[in-house]
């Protein structure tokens, strides 16, 4: 064998072992993603089989009279029966192109349109490769990458089925003749309903990704239809946007009203711009409005079941999670009350941080309050828990307290898993101090011995895959650095904050977070802003004294006693004052 046979092979195999890879690690995407298309297969198959279609044309394009445009013969046989007592003959010419069509050979294309022998193959085959661009499509939009985020099996298989409900709903909607008009379609297809659950299960850029291809798939199942598809699109971004600003379950009945109006409005735009009559606006706008006002209220019924099975990070999730009355975080109070006020800071910068970038700053917020529940577990071997106690780690090994130290990563995680806190909030509890070393233990670790691997005084976890993860981070190491710092004063705050930042980059800790530079800033910004307001001066009053000076007990009692003559003189004065006052 030659070396390039050999190269050849070894780089066949490589191909294939990367494709076996990627299967094995996308299955249950590739699963998902199979079996909506063999779905969706089926509902044109079934589609295709009921309609009145011959050679590709309807039968609403021939008429008794018409001049034939082309040649229609008969592919198979067909017996008479009750409803056309009329025999074809195979090969039997039905009608000639050029020719007047007779009532006979009406009737016969009637036969042959109602019957499910004659299947539109071509139409059939023409929606199948439709879906095929449509998959591959989906594909691309959903990856990691476009998204930013990690794509869960969950969130595939319910947009799947919502996908496939409203490709049924257009596709045997046509078949009706009230909606057989493009602008009556609309009203019974369940967009804004599935748009609504999108965005607020999985998020705003999800709900936007899969409201194009919402729209792609009534394009396919209206035969084509412009109309229906752009007011899918329009009513399925518009619902996407509205629901990201609600915060309280009430809310998603205003939203619901304010989507209603929406509604009309876009149908009113598309009648304008394709120059259609207003003669079925007295069941087109009421039942548009009804439509997007029922999905919200439909919506709000399916996410209680739907946020407990999928365990989703929604918006009502996280405001109930971020309710400090909870029970964990009541005993993260008692048990580690240095931790939680630190737990608290770290919220308040993260969230302020995440509005100024237009990331999700209520799941910063609610990261930041179980981020440290590891520590509840040994909360004196942190400082922060350690007020009017020695410092734990005096007398210990730097590799026994490190091995404490880098627990309550992994405590977390399991405490988090045990009370199912969504995926998103977990992610953070793991990657919130990333792989980064612990540069004190290593430090003293490396003054007794200088071939210290930084390994084992590094934390387990993975850098952050997020920005809301990533702005925890930042704002956990400023919060606790910046106590440390002498005379925070803003300018100082500025520069030690950069630095630590800087220290995350040069790291490695941020590649896969997407943060740019200019959103460090603005975080940067952010933290110097709060901190310092945080850390402000207080004027010293004029009697006020350290509590840690010895001074003489016996001219403060002096004082003190100074001060109560003064007291009881001036309350003597005011009485005097008061009764002249009666006089």
């Amino acid at each position: 064998m030659s070396k390039n046979e050999k190269y050849d092979d070894g780089g066949i195999s490589k191909s294939f072992s990367s494709i076996g890879h990627f299967i094995s690690k996308n299955w249950h995407f590739i699963l998902a993603f199979i079996l909506t298309f063999i779905v969706s297969t089926a509902i044109v198959w079934y589609d295709a089989n009921t309609s009145e279609t011959i050679a590709s044309f309807a039968l609403s394009e021939y008429e008794v009279g018409q001049n034939a445009d082309k040649t229609i013969i008969a592919k198979k046989a067909m017996p008479e029966d009750v409803k056309y007592p009329i025999a074809i003959e195979k090969d039997e010419v039905i009608i000639k192109k050029g020719f007047d069509i007779t009532e006979e050979q009406y009737f016969k294309l009637q036969k042959m349109a109602d019957s499910p022998v004659y299947v539109d193959y071509r139409a059939f085959c023409d929606k199948i490769l439709y879906l095929i661009l449509v998959s591959v499509l989906w594909v691309v939009l959903f990856n990691p990458v476009l998204l930013r985020k990690k794509v869960e099996t969950k969130e595939v298989v319910l947009e799947c089925l919502l996908f496939l409900i409203v490709f049924f709903v257009t596709s045997f909607g046509m078949k009706n003749a009230v909606f057989q008009n493009p602008f009556t379609l609309p009203v019974m297809i369940p967009s804004v309903f599935s748009a609504f659950l999108v965005a607020i299960l999985f998020g705003q850029t999800s709900a936007l990704f899969f409201s194009a291809l919402l729209a792609l798939g009534v394009l396919g199942a209206s035969s084509f239809q412009i109309v229906p598809t752009l007011y899918t699109l329009a009513v399925c971004i518009s619902s996407s946007r509205i629901v990201m600003k609600i915060e309280r379950r009430i809310d998603m009945v205003f939203a619901s009203i304010m989507q209603a109006v929406l509604s009309v409005v876009f149908i009113v735009f598309l009648k304008v711009m394709f120059n259609s009559d207003f003669n079925d606006s007295v069941f087109v706008f009421p039942g548009l409005a009804f439509n997007s006002f029922l999905s919200g209220i439909l919506v709000l019924g399916f996410l209680t079941p739907l946020e407990s099975v999928m365990n989703t990070a929604s918006v009502f999730r996280l405001m109930d999670l971020s309710d400090q009355n909870t029970p964990l975080l009541r005993k993260l109070i008692l048990t580690a009350s240095g931790t939680y006020q630190h737990s608290m800071m770290v919220a308040q910068l993260a969230e302020n941080a995440c509005k100024e970038i237009g990331a999700n700053a209520l799941l910063a917020r609610v990261g930041s309050y179980y981020h440290d529940i590891g520590k509840m577990e040994h909360p004196e071997y942190f400082t922060e828990n350690n007020i009017d106690s020695a410092n734990k780690h005096t007398d210990l090994n730097p590799s026994l307290s490190v091995s404490v130290i880098k627990s309550h990563i992994k405590l977390g995680v399991e405490k988090a898993h045990q009370i199912r806190l969504p995926s998103q909030v977990i992610d953070i509890i793991a990657e919130h101090h990333g792989n980064s070393v612990i540069t004190y233990f290593y430090n003293k670790a490396k003054e007794k011995d200088d071939n210290v691997s930084p390994e084992d005084y590094s934390y387990p976890g993975t850098p952050p895959a997020s920005k809301e993860s990533a702005v925890v981070m930042l704002a956990d190491v400023c919060e606790a650095a910046c106590k440390s710092l002498e005379k925070p004063t803003a300018q100082r705050l500025e520069k030690f904050i950069q630095e630590l930042i800087n220290g995350k980059i040069e790291s490695g800790q941020l590649d896969n977070s997407a943060l740019t530079f200019g959103e460090l800033t603005k975080i940067r910004d952010t933290f110097v802003r709060i901190l310092a307001a945080y850390y402000h001066g207080r004027i010293k009053y004029q009697n006020q004294k350290d509590p840690d000076s010895t001074g003489d007990s016996e001219s403060s009692e002096k004082s003190l006693s100074e001060k109560d003559k003064s007291f009881t003189s001036e309350s003597k004065s005011d009485s005097t004052l008061s009764e002249k006052g009666k006089k």
